[in-house]
């Protein structure tokens, strides 16, 4: 294994294969306009922000592939809570297929950015010891090199993918400018977590306003002693107020006569 170290010079990257394990700093995302005003909008409307997340993310997907020097196609994958493996933009359907060929393998640069390294680049797939079942399919499939960055995302990891059809495609210069699409990559996925956050709570504040509307209207009580009432049996319940207020709501609320 390999540890990448920085050096002067363009073209550095000629070993087969380079690896680096420490983990991504956050950092700031100037420089690139990838979300533009449009996107921000769209990430902003929490009904439909899933959507504008995977366009915006496709955006940066196919703006990577048609920048960064040698890079044919791209995509970006993601590792959910639960271990599931799912790509979420590709520029190209053997982008999506190579990376899927990756998950069933537990192996190659893809799947070692979503679960451990911070940096992997391969030079010549059909050549590399690290990834020996993985590289022979890639070959078989036309792909010469590939280069996959990890990206930090709130409780769930994700890989920036850059692929080539040509051996030897990577140089110095292609690495500084996929780091740069990687940083953008990675603040989209946590601009999208944000609002996910925010619909969640959103909701929830919304499902709290119609239980405490209830109980207000069943017992003939103020708003104020309607929510004390819905903290109270949260409390002894030991259940989260949404999940009371949603009993509430349901009609499945049920007072016991010890709780009267």
């Amino acid at each position: 294994m390999t540890l990448l170290r920085r050096s002067s010079g363009a073209r550095q990257p000629s070993q087969t294969c380079f690896r680096q394990l420490s983990a991504r700093q956050a950092r700031s995302v100037g420089g690139l306009d990838v979300l533009n005003r449009a996107g921000i909008l769209a990430l902003h409307d929490t009904s439909n922000f899933h959507h504008a997340q995977h366009e915006a993310l496709r955006d940066l997907a196919i703006s990577a592939a048609d920048n960064v020097p040698g890079v044919d196609f791209a995509s970006i994958s993601l590792r959910h809570k639960d271990q599931s493996l799912e790509t979420i933009a590709a520029t190209d359907p053997l982008a999506d297929q190579i990376d899927h060929v990756q998950y069933e393998l537990h192996e190659g640069p893809c799947y070692a950015a979503v679960t451990s390294d911070r940096l992997v680049l391969v030079n010549n797939l059909a050549a590399t010891s690290d990834f020996p079942r993985y590289g022979a399919r890639a070959a078989d499939l036309g792909v010469g090199s590939q280069l996959a960055i990890q990206l930090l995302h709130d409780g769930e990891q994700a890989g920036l993918n850059l692929y080539s059809k040509k051996v030897e495609a990577f140089d110095r210069s292609t690495l500084q400018l996929a780091e740069l699409f990687a940083t953008h990559a990675a603040a989209i996925l946590g601009y999208a977590n944000q609002v996910e956050q925010l619909e969640e709570a959103l909701h929830a504040r919304t499902d709290i306003g119609t239980a405490v509307g209830i109980v207000m209207e069943r017992y003939g009580i103020d708003r104020n002693k309607a929510f004390s009432f819905l903290v109270r049996h949260s409390n002894t319940r030991n259940v989260k107020v949404r999940a009371l207020a949603q009993q509430v709501i349901d009609g499945t609320f049920k007072i016991a006569p010890a709780e009267d």
